[in-house]
């Protein structure tokens, strides 16, 4: 007879991540067990919060939560007792957990300042591996409206044309925009491709009405606004 996967409930009632819960509040579960109260099910050896604490060490060098926000659908599913619907799960738990933060910072963030726009995106655009090149559309009080990446390019070199930002920006009736994108390599110096590439959708913006107030190139918790450095 095939032996079943553990359940919560086969754990002492003392250690049920639910009991615990109601009892203690959700700030007095660990990281494991707080997984543990979604994923549900652990496998034939391991109860549902062993399985979340070795999930959390596969994570690497002890990273935890950070670690495991980094791990793709496949990588997860190497992870022994992971499979695609619990990896799936694990993705879900931790793109809400990201957008929650964001959602967070983005009331605090001041666009008009580079340095605020920079920390906002730092996190998420410092760790990618390819570029990209997202676009940041304001109203007339500079108000963010849309934010949305709009290029995405090989590990050296993002491309874009002015077309692809305006018909975005029109949209999203934006008044004011904000480019910004990562350097892969942790430098954010600007390139000389960065540069012509910024110059061509300035000139542009002056034609249609939509003011360029910067770009903004994330490096390794470092960055660059080309508007403090009086390039624009």
């Amino acid at each position: 007879m095939q032996k079943e996967h553990l359940k919560m409930k086969d754990l002492p009632t003392t250690e049920r991540p639910y009991e615990k819960l109601t009892t203690l509040g959700a700030s007095n579960l660990s990281d494991a067990e707080l997984l543990a109260v979604i994923i549900r099910v652990g496998t034939k050896d391991k109860h549902v919060v062993e399985l979340m604490n070795s999930v959390l060490s596969e994570a690497g060098d002890g990273a935890g939560l950070v670690g495991l926000s980094r791990k793709s659908l496949e990588e997860l599913m190497k992870i022994p007792g992971i499979g695609p619907v619990k990896a799936s799960q694990l993705k879900c738990i931790m793109e809400l957990a990201i957008r929650l933060a964001k959602q967070e910072r983005k009331q605090k963030v001041r666009f008009n300042h580079p340095r605020s726009v920079a920390e906002y995106y730092m996190q998420e655009f410092r760790f990618k591996m390819r570029e990209e090149l997202l676009l940041i559309m304001l109203d007339t009080k500079g108000k963010l409206l849309k934010d949305t990446v709009i290029s995405s390019g090989t590990i050296n070199y993002s491309i874009v044309e002015p077309r692809e930002v305006f018909v975005t920006a029109f949209q999203y009736h934006a008044v004011q925009i904000i480019l910004l994108h990562n350097h892969p390599s942790g430098d954010p110096t600007p390139s000389t491709e960065d540069l012509m590439a910024t110059k061509r959708i300035k000139e542009a913006g002056e034609i249609v009405g939509i003011e360029l107030i910067d770009h903004i190139i994330i490096g390794d918790n470092q960055y660059v606004s080309l508007s403090e450095r009086k390039l624009l």
